[in-house]
């Protein structure tokens, strides 16, 4: 590798003795990779996880819910047999739940058992606020693995800022500063992958540390393939009127399109059923599976059966 090469610059950093391979030697062999494990990428998600990997930077994955945002991470901690590490972001999450935080009944009861000693503040102090009682959460866990790693920060948009704040060391120099044993500097280069659903704009310190893919709803005929690829005993043909049906779907104004899983599962109900095609009273009565507000049923059935008598 040439001296300005990110990951041997971020090695440098890091006190690495070396920077690690890449995971992947080119998009395309990402690609197959990917497919390897059932997801069907597309070129713009294969040249940017792979530039993401290329140049040891965060992944950014914003776009509606259910578009395969999580299922990008893990199908790349498979097809590189890294450890997933996942943090599931949600309103209120703390530095206690996503770094680390002390073991305040342990240090209590080393207080304790040494109350009777002829033992020093500081050097109780240095012993309590050692490893021994540290508490890794999900992004100290990351960062202090010995083994490979891919972190998946899931659903970034449901914390606040105050909380959003607290990853951009990680994000930008992939280190954790705890006050009371310094700074804990990653022993590996991990692979970060960060999803959002859009539900709130994200901070550009947070944006300009990462790479950026927006992942859509599928076109017909990629979401096609994606059946094709994950519901076994499907037809080509029952695959594509599926996914002509969802996409139908998801052009109304509904409050919660049909994701690529509840898709998924619709097709899988109807190989169990044994339907090889589909009609029109057939998709009524299992407008269930895709559509989960009372509201979105009543449109859809509405507008499928003003399309049925046209």
């Amino acid at each position: 590798m040439s001296a300005l090469d990110p990951r041997e610059e971020l090695a440098q950093r890091l006190g690495l003795a070396s920077a690690p391979a890449p995971r992947f030697s080119s998009p395309a062999q990402l690609a197959a990779a990917l497919e390897a494990r059932d997801y069907l990428s597309s070129p713009d998600i294969a040249s940017v996880t792979y530039l993401a990997d290329r140049l040891a930077k965060p992944l950014l994955i914003e776009g509606p819910a259910g578009t395969g945002k999580t299922a990008l991470a893990k199908a790349v901690a498979e097809a590189t047999g890294a450890k997933l590490i996942r943090l599931q972001c949600y309103e209120g999450l703390d530095e206690a739940k996503a770094l680390y935080e002390w073991n305040y009944r342990k240090q209590l009861l080393r207080i304790q058992a040494r109350s009777g000693s002829d033992a020093t503040w500081d050097a109780l102090e240095s012993d309590i606020f050692s490893n021994e009682f540290l508490l890794a959460r999900p992004l100290l866990e990351a960062i202090s693995s010995t083994e490979p790693v891919v972190l998946l920060i899931d659903e970034i948009d449901r914390v606040e800022l105050e909380t959003e704040a607290l990853l951009l060391e990680i994000l930008s120099e992939y280190q954790v500063s705890i006050p009371e044993l310094g700074t804990v500097k990653a022993t590996q280069i991990p692979m970060v992958f960060l999803t959002s659903n859009n539900t709130r704009e994200l901070s550009e310190a947070l944006k300009r540390r990462c790479l950026y893919l927006y992942l859509d709803y599928p076109e017909v005929a990629r979401e096609r393939d994606i059946i094709v690829s994950r519901v076994p005993g499907i037809t080509e043909v029952l695959a594509e009127h599926v996914a002509q049906v969802v996409a139908s779907l998801r052009q109304l104004d509904l409050k919660k399109a049909p994701s690529v899983s509840e898709t998924l599962d619709w097709a899988r109900t109807l190989v169990l059923l044994g339907r090889a095609e589909l009609d029109d009273a057939f998709v009524l009565e299992t407008l269930h599976l895709l559509l989960k507000y009372q509201g979105d049923l009543e449109k859809a059935r509405r507008e499928l059966t003003r399309s049925a008598g046209a």
